[in-house]
C-alpha cells in the first residue's frame, strides 16, 4: 500500500496542541461531509488512530502530537495512489488551521 506522511510545526506545546485537535475528527467530517462517508478514530494518549472513507477508498492512518509537531503517517489503497497529493494535502491544511 502507498504510504503519505506529513509534519506541521507549531508553537503551541503538546498539551494545547491536543486540545485543539481533540476536535479534528468533528471538524474534517463536518467539513467534507460530501466526500467522506466514513470517518472513525480513537484517541491513546497523544496519538490519534484513525480510518476514513472518501470516494470509496479507505484511507488509514495515525498522527502523533508532540510539543512543537503534529506527525501524520498513512497508508492508502493502491487504487487511490493517484489521489496522494491531494489526500495529503487537505490533511495538512486541516491540521494546519487547527494548529495556527
Amino acid at each position: 500500500m502507498p504510504e503519505f506522511s506529513t509534519e506541521i510545526s507549531h508553537s503551541l506545546g503538546k498539551e494545547e496542541a491536543l486540545a485543539r485537535l481533540k476536535s479534528f475528527l468533528d471538524q474534517v467530517s463536518e467539513r467534507y461531509k460530501d466526500q467522506v462517508s466514513e470517518l472513525k478514530g480513537e484517541w491513546n494518549d497523544n496519538v490519534l488512530n484513525f480510518m476514513l472513507t472518501t470516494y470509496g477508498f479507505t484511507v488509514d492512518g495515525q498522527l502523533t502530537v508532540e510539543e512543537d509537531a503534529a506527525r501524520l503517517h498513512g497508508k492508502l489503497p493502491f487504487a487511490a495512489a493517484m489521489f496522494k497529493g491531494k489526500i495529503e494535502g487537505s490533511i495538512a491544511s486541516e491540521l494546519k488551521k487547527a494548529l495556527a
